[in-house]
């Protein structure tokens, strides 16, 4: 028997769509493999976005997360909440398939991360110069968005990198 795949392709639409999610993002549940036993393991993370518009978070090397991100780098995030009223499965929600990337302190990429990070979530300027923090930039290899019933589609990673909500490349 032969399935056929059930993924739409992407169109200006969708790709607008799986951007917003991006963007609007303020946190996601992040999934990994644990070191050792390799089972999977989610958990919810602050998220904003570097200038190119690549999901980024801010780290501590106290999170079973972070350990698990150091010793396999692949991971995928879940954006998108459901809505108020209405059954949560017909809400957008977005699945990256990314590899993390760690920011090291004292590099220009990791101040000018740190400038931009703070200026989208302040409050993480109470944690951010701690030692046990670091970013992590989520490279971004593909994506699944789900926009409701019968509406999937499978996104490349060209899809999902550096355009605006408009459309237009992306400023720094």
């Amino acid at each position: 028997m032969t399935r056929s795949d059930p993924y739409l392709p992407a169109d200006a639409e969708t790709r607008s769509q799986a951007r917003a999610l991006i963007d609007g993002a303020r946190h996601g549940a992040l999934a990994v493999l644990q070191p050792g036993s390799g089972l999977p393991s989610v958990s919810r993370i602050a998220l904003a976005t570097d200038k190119d518009g690549t999901p980024v978070s801010l780290v501590s090397a106290l999170a079973a997360h972070t350990g698990a991100l150091e010793a396999n780098p692949a991971c995928a995030l879940l954006l998108g909440e459901p809505g108020a009223k209405g059954d949560p499965l017909t809400h957008p929600r977005l699945t990256l398939h990314c590899t993390a990337q760690m920011v090291a302190r004292g590099t220009p990429g990791h101040d000018a991360l740190r400038v931009r990070y703070l200026a989208l979530r302040p409050k993480a300027g109470l944690y951010a110069d701690f030692g046990d923090f670091r970013f992590v930039r989520f490279a971004i290899a593909d994506g699944l968005l789900n926009a409701g019933f019968g509406k999937a589609v499978r996104l490349a990673g060209e899809d999902l990198h550096g355009q605006s909500l408009s459309g237009a490349p992306r400023k720094p």
